[in-house]
């Protein structure tokens, strides 16, 4: 069943083009959903990450980006209510606009990751193709809860944030300093002549650990990771659960294949 869910998803087939030998492609597809829906996947990649974490193989200096992924004709067949935001306190509900939005290749999801130093996935994220990455940046910090083997509370902060230029606001900075987290994210041209035309208002230059922002690119070659598997480089699927249960899927064999 879980081999015939990765086959569709590796290879980019329809669902009911699935080979025989992996049973009935109805079978798998509902089950896939189900456990999208009930929450299996991410159970078994919070595992995964609390087994990671006791062994001292997380690596808690992460990074944050997004990618565009091109929905294919046949998972945009639904109807959508535009400008629809998705609901990121529970997962478990299909949003209303399936998590797709018109970009500049047209119809698009963006895969939203906070990644450890390694880039292997700890939170995953799906929203419309326009939409913003620094507005999923709190919603990303929020989801981000590692469990211990042993008692006390998850830990739910890490030791920094690397990002590029789309994260870098004020409030951003604001929200990472209230939760003690080291920013490691550059400032555009356009901010820091902002700031100095404010004078003494504009407050302190931005201060940028240029050795530890050479890190970030492990989100880029996690993504090209991700992108191996053509139904997620191009989404066919119609439910932005089903999507983001692919892509949480791909995370656990990640992980599956780091620490073994």
């Amino acid at each position: 069943m879980v081999e015939g869910i990765i086959y569709r998803y590796r290879c980019g087939i329809a669902w009911r083009d699935l080979p025989a030998d992996f049973g009935p492609w109805q079978t798998v597809w509902k089950r896939h959903r189900a456990w999208a829906v009930d929450g299996t996947w991410d159970q078994v990649l919070d595992a995964l990450l609390v087994r990671a974490d006791a062994d001292g193989d997380l690596d808690w200096s992460v990074a944050v980006d997004s990618t565009i992924c091109r929905a294919h004709q046949h998972g945009t067949t639904l109807e959508r209510t535009t400008g629809a935001q998705w609901n990121h306190k529970n997962l478990r509900v299909e949003p209303a606009d399936h998590a797709l939005g018109r970009s500049r290749g047209g119809l698009s999801t963006k895969i939203h990751q906070l990644v450890d130093g390694h880039g292997l996935p700890l939170v995953i994220l799906c929203g419309p193709g326009q939409g913003g990455d620094s507005p999923m940046l709190a919603p990303l910090l929020d989801a981000l809860s590692v469990a211990h083997k042993g008692p006390g509370r998850p830990r739910t902060r890490p030791d920094m944030l690397r990002g590029d230029k789309a994260y870098s606001s004020r409030a951003t900075r604001q929200t990472l300093r209230r939760r003690g987290i080291k920013a490691v994210i550059p400032e555009p041209s356009d901010q820091q002549q902002h700031r100095r035309n404010r004078g003494s208002r504009g407050g302190r230059p931005v201060g940028l650990d240029m050795e530890a922002y050479r890190g970030r690119n492990v989100i880029e070659r996690g993504y090209s990771d991700v992108k191996q598997w053509r139904g997620l480089a191009t989404r066919y699927d119609k439910l932005g659960l089903t999507y983001r249960a692919g892509a949480v899927l791909r995370a656990i064999i990640q992980w599956l294949n780091h620490l073994v």
